[in-house]
């Protein structure tokens, strides 16, 4: 998982990323390509 700034870049990568936010902190997960993981805060 990527700790990042912008996340908003990350979600564009692919079709099927969502942004999430879970206490407090924002993440972006996809459920076919596991490898966009991300999470900010």
């Amino acid at each position: 998982m990527k700790i990042r700034n912008s996340l908003k870049s990350l979600k564009d990568r692919h079709r099927d990323n969502r942004v999430i936010r879970r206490r407090g902190r924002t993440y972006v997960i996809n459920k076919t390509q596991r490898r966009f993981k991300a999470r900010q805060g």
